[in-house]
């Protein structure tokens, strides 16, 4: 697995943390010192969390699950949808929209009716509206598409959610945490770890400290995906191989009773042609001579 350098978290500023008056308590574990009464963040204890939290999510991954990539602050948004397009999985980087995960059901009817509208776009019936009907429901279908575009394909709950700022995205940390989903995120200094189940602590504002650490997410669940590729793709051509083995001993099994038939039919024909020749020899010996009755006089 890639791991991040220690000097990489510093170029990129993971180490900034906020005003000391506005720091959590909490976070002091993870805090190295305060500078100029600004909390710097301990690097060696982001990689070792960031580790963790690789393989974490590498594992689920691995196993087929999706993992729900939350980030709505400015500074993420286009980040954070960039990268997390490379792997496939939702991201949420518009307003959360709330009940997401709590009311899902309600969710998924908003995505089907966006598929509806696309499906209705094709018909006679839309084409049959007016100018203004027809502005109306494309306006909707944006609206839709920007808000709910990038989770059309979850068609469950995740497994796992990322999150970039937990006090922004405190309503999503609080839906994830009544369904007992477990949540990866970045921590600054003014957050509490306590919430999440795999802190990373980082400064959380910076463009180039978000970068990096979403990035090493992405690098973990790309090589989780890669290894279930192979390891299905090594199931399919054991299965092959199985299935070849079973068709070569069935053939060899067929063989062996055809050729075991057929010297059933060669013995049988052997049988029979020692019979008929028993027979003809029998038919051609010739008959032994009668010997002829002595005729025995009775003495007077």
């Amino acid at each position: 697995m890639t791991k991040v350098s220690f000097d990489d978290l510093l170029e990129a500023g993971v180490h900034f943390g906020h005003l000391k008056r506005k720091w959590n308590p909490n976070m002091a574990p993870y805090i190295f010192m305060e500078r100029n009464g600004i909390h710097i963040i301990d690097l060696y204890k982001t990689q070792a969390k960031l580790e963790e939290a690789q393989n974490a999510l590498k594992q689920i991954a691995k196993s087929g699950k999706r993992i729900l990539f939350v980030a709505t602050k400015k500074q993420a948004k286009e980040l954070v949808a960039e990268l997390v397009k490379k792997v496939n999985m939702p991201y949420v980087t518009e307003r959360w929209p709330g009940g997401m995960l709590t009311n899902f059901a309600t969710i998924r009817k908003a995505v089907r009716k966006m598929s509806s509208i696309d499906k209705m776009a094709n018909t006679n019936t839309y084409k049959n509206l007016s100018k203004r009907e027809k502005l109306q429901i494309s306006r909707e279908r944006a609206k839709l598409e920007k808000n709910l575009g990038s989770i059309a394909d979850m068609s469950r709950l995740p497994a796992a959610l990322f999150v970039v700022d937990i006090n922004k995205e405190k309503i999503a940390v609080a839906e994830a945490r009544k369904l007992n989903i477990p949540i990866f995120a970045m921590v600054d200094t003014n957050t509490d770890p306590t919430l999440i189940d795999f802190p990373i602590p980082a400064n959380d504002d910076a463009s180039k400290s978000i970068s990096i650490i979403v990035n090493a997410a992405v690098l973990a669940i790309a090589e989780g995906l890669n290894e279930r590729k192979l390891a299905r793709e090594k199931e399919v051509e054991e299965a092959e191989e199985a299935k070849q083995v079973m068709e070569d001993l069935k053939a060899k099994s067929e063989a062996l009773a055809i050729a075991e038939e057929e010297a059933d039919i060669e013995a049988e024909k052997g049988k029979k042609g020692a019979k008929a020749k028993k027979a003809e020899g029998e038919e051609e010996k010739p008959a032994k001579p009668k010997r002829p009755r002595k005729t025995v006089v009775k003495k007077k």
